[in-house]
């Protein structure tokens, strides 16, 4: 997890596209491809398992790929923790 808002049960990742399988931008090594296209299938194997595991526990996950507009993703980051804030009557 990048960042996390316990109190909140939000938890923020911000991926890289070569390391978590971007569909647009990950790449594949061609020297030893084997080796490699399992690594990567591993790491995406793991995001999926963290994403329901924190889900299965009442968390809000959000996830983003590093090639996303840093505006954006902030953006969606606030009105995620304020949405979570008001439902809670947190402050």
């Amino acid at each position: 997890m990048d960042i996390a808002f316990s109190k909140l049960r939000i938890a923020v990742f911000l991926d890289g596209c070569y390391w978590h399988g971007c569909p647009v931008h990950a790449t594949h090594p061609r020297a030893n491809a084997e080796w490699w296209r399992s690594k990567l299938d591993r790491n995406i194997a793991r995001d999926r398992e963290t994403t329901d595991h924190l889900t299965a526990a009442g968390w809000t996950v959000l996830r983003f790929w590093e090639h996303e507009s840093a505006d954006d993703v902030a953006h969606l980051i606030e009105t995620t923790v304020r949405s979570r804030r008001s439902a809670s009557g947190a402050s």
